[in-house]
């Protein structure tokens, strides 16, 4: 038999509230979206209802066409995130932890992150092809410097009193890093890394300009070259959905970081 504490019921039932209450704004938009585009007072030309919309993601359903689309930018996105985390949170250590690399690699890592996403997509193409290879490296570097940067600026922060007491405890080198330095940089990381997956996301059109032909970028910028603003609104709101539904699972990881570490 299971025994329901206060407690739990306070969970559950703040865990309602914030998912009734995260609801209410797109409800709103709905609806009123709805009765904007279906009482003419915008053209549905401009502005296509949400059951035009829906009978896009049908048709394109059909053809075996949203869900693949779907798969290949959501693939992109979880290697070019993978590997450009992982690069920033190595790079990220380094500085952070190192006044020398510090002084060394933050003043031309400063000057790369203020480059566009759009300004890479020429010479990727150059060095690496029309391929896959350049379009998870496009995304990569969209996810390398919230991580590199967020991380490296956590580790140089750390409290010196926990340092000091950790020292006083015989903790040296990676012992320390573990044991003191880690956890008190993990909440500041778990927010790096869903900084990263969102620009991992939003460096994903950039990087499906690269002579794509399949893709949730893809199908954003086919649709407006032929005018299917039906298409537009489902690719932006599918990309809306797919960012949020991925920065909720990183959020479950989160909590279970924090209670493992923090």
């Amino acid at each position: 038999m299971t025994v329901t504490t206060p407690v739990t019921e306070t969970v559950a039932s703040r865990r309602y509230l914030r998912v009734a209450g995260g609801l209410v704004i797109p409800i709103l938009i709905v609806v009123v979206w709805q009765g904007v585009s279906t009482n003419g007072l915008i053209s549905v030309s401009v502005l296509p209802s949400p059951w035009m919309v829906w009978q896009a993601a049908v048709d394109l359903a059909q053809r075996g066409l949203y869900g693949h689309y779907v798969a290949i930018s959501t693939q992109r996105v979880l290697v070019g995130f993978a590997v450009g985390a992982a690069i920033g949170l190595a790079l990220g250590a380094v500085v952070g932890l190192s006044t020398f690399a510090d002084i060394l690699l933050a003043p031309t890592f400063a000057g790369v992150r203020a480059v566009p996403s759009l300004a890479w997509v020429p010479l990727l193409i150059l060095w690496f092809g029309i391929g896959e290879q350049s379009k998870i490296i496009l995304i990569a570097i969209g996810a390398f410097f919230p991580v590199y940067t967020i991380v490296g600026a956590a580790l140089r922060h750390v409290d010196t009193h926990l340092l000091e007491a950790g020292r006083a405890f015989g903790l040296r080198g990676m012992r320390l890093f573990t044991t003191v330095q880690l956890p008190a940089v993990v909440p500041s990381t778990i927010s790096a890394l869903r900084l990263a997956l969102a620009q991992s996301w939003l460096f994903l059109v950039a990087a499906e300009l690269i002579a794509s032909s399949m893709g949730l970028g893809f199908l954003l910028l086919d649709s407006g070259q032929n005018g299917r603003i039906d298409r537009i609104f489902l690719a932006i709101i599918s990309l809306a959905l797919l960012g949020k539904l991925t920065d909720s699972l990183l959020g479950l990881f989160e909590k279970w970081a924090i209670a493992r570490w923090a």
